[in-house]
């Protein structure tokens, strides 16, 4: 029998097909993203309770299934599964958008809205679990900024793209383009996959293990604890900021093209500030301050860009020559923030974590935990509104959740059960 391996990819070939992977998988996803946003601005923050408890129910379904993948198949057989299915489900879309003025956004929206919350946490997070693995803790933290950046980059490329082309080829060909995107991506995977990486100690092998793995060391380890909390608590800030966003598209933008258009320009203006951050702080601060810092400060930008909307409310303000609502800008800078340094840091501590953990725990936040406080926060948003709570209070409110994330923060980056630096990683 024929046991030759495949050469070795070495160090400058991994971090190359690392970046130019996940720049397609972000593309695929930021060429949907404005498509999905697009009904849920159609159909207004009431619905979005309904959306994500039906989000949380596939999740909580789903979770043990991609718990028994990664213990029973090898890597390469998960990641090829997992990405030409979610790529078939793009093309068995495209009838559904030819006839949405027909289906009716609130309709629709249930079953996208779901699907998209599925491609973007499971395809996502596996992606980032495989380069957990590739990397030790050290270089992670030195190549992990320009895989993200690789991210970064597909995540301007995306929204560009719809934005440019969806008052020409419509929104059902959009879904197309997105697929394609994402089969690339799945060939740059496989050849590293296939191929085997200097620093790849697992060989692809199953994780092994149960099915509620990763929900059993999200509540037992402290780092994965944490994490969950720090998802809790930044997924508030920025679901209470989708929701208003919802309700200030619904009034502003009654169109299908010129609403799709409108949230593939603010995702633009997000990942293009996301992307200057990976570009020159990120860097600086993973690598002469470490990950603490980088987890720290977003929750301290936040905190003051969210007292500014409890102060001043939805507001129009002068920038660079135009007007934009408070909202807008309060959105650019949590969730820029957020792609373009606290998720950066939050990958390189993984990969201080064991291999199960990486691949189940981390999911399990990334799925279920977020999800769940999906649902958790628009209705409090419901019942605050209900109460009579407006803009300035819900800032007030996310501010001081911001002040809490502070503290959780520090705690993960500086958690007792994080592996050394220097360490080998289990496996």
């Amino acid at each position: 029998m024929n046991t030759r391996r495949h050469p070795t990819l070495g160090e400058g070939a991994t971090l190359a097909l690392s970046v130019i992977a996940f720049f397609f998988v972000m593309t695929s996803y930021y060429v949907i993203r404005p498509v999905r946003d697009q009904l849920s601005g159609a159909a207004g923050s009431s619905s979005l309770p309904m959306f994500y408890a039906i989000v949380l129910v596939v999740m909580l379904a789903l979770t043990p299934v991609f718990g028994w993948l990664v213990s029973r198949f090898p890597r390469k057989r998960v990641l090829l599964g997992s990405y030409l299915f979610f790529a078939a489900c793009l093309v068995g879309f495209i009838p559904a958008f030819a006839a949405q003025d027909r289906i009716g956004a609130v309709a629709l929206g249930r079953v996208f809205f779901v699907w998209v919350s599925v491609f973007n946490l499971f395809v996502v997070s596996l992606f980032w679990s495989f380069m957990a693995d590739i990397y030790r803790s050290v270089q992670a933290r030195l190549m992990f900024p320009f895989i993200a950046f690789g991210g970064m980059a597909g995540a301007l490329a995306g929204p560009l793209t719809t934005s440019l082309l969806v008052a020409r080829i419509g929104v059902p060909a959009l879904l197309l383009v997105s697929a394609v995107a994402l089969l690339i991506a799945l060939g740059l995977l496989l050849a590293l996959s296939t191929g085997g990486t200097a620093n790849d100690t697992s060989g692809g092998a199953p994780v092994g293990g149960s099915l509620l793995d990763g929900a059993k060391a999200a509540f037992a380890q402290p780092f994965l604890r944490y994490m969950a909390i720090l998802m809790l608590l930044s997924d508030g800030i920025a679901t209470l900021a989708y929701a208003l966003m919802a309700d200030y598209t619904k009034l502003h933008y009654p169109g299908i093209a010129a609403r799709t258009a409108f949230y593939a320009d603010l995702d633009l203006a997000i990942n293009g500030f996301g992307a200057v951050l990976q570009l020159t702080i990120t860097p600086l601060i993973l690598r002469g301050l470490g990950a603490l810092w980088a987890m720290v400060l977003p929750t301290l930008v936040n905190f003051v860009l969210l007292a500014l909307l409890g102060i001043y409310g939805p507001a129009d303000i002068a920038l660079f020559g135009s007007v934009v609502s408070l909202l807008t800008i309060v959105q650019i800078g949590t969730r820029g923030m957020t792609y373009g340094m606290t998720k950066p840091a939050s990958d390189a501590l993984y990969t201080r974590m064991p291999r199960d953990a990486r691949y189940k725990g981390k999911n399990f936040i990334e799925t279920t935990v977020w999800r769940f406080g999906d649902l958790l926060v628009t209705s409090a948003l419901s019942a605050l509104r209900g109460l009579g709570v407006g803009i300035a209070g819900l800032g007030l409110i996310s501010a001081a959740l911001c002040g809490v994330a502070t503290i959780v923060a520090r705690r993960a980056a500086t958690s007792p059960d994080l592996l050394p630096e220097s360490g080998a990683k289990d496996t």
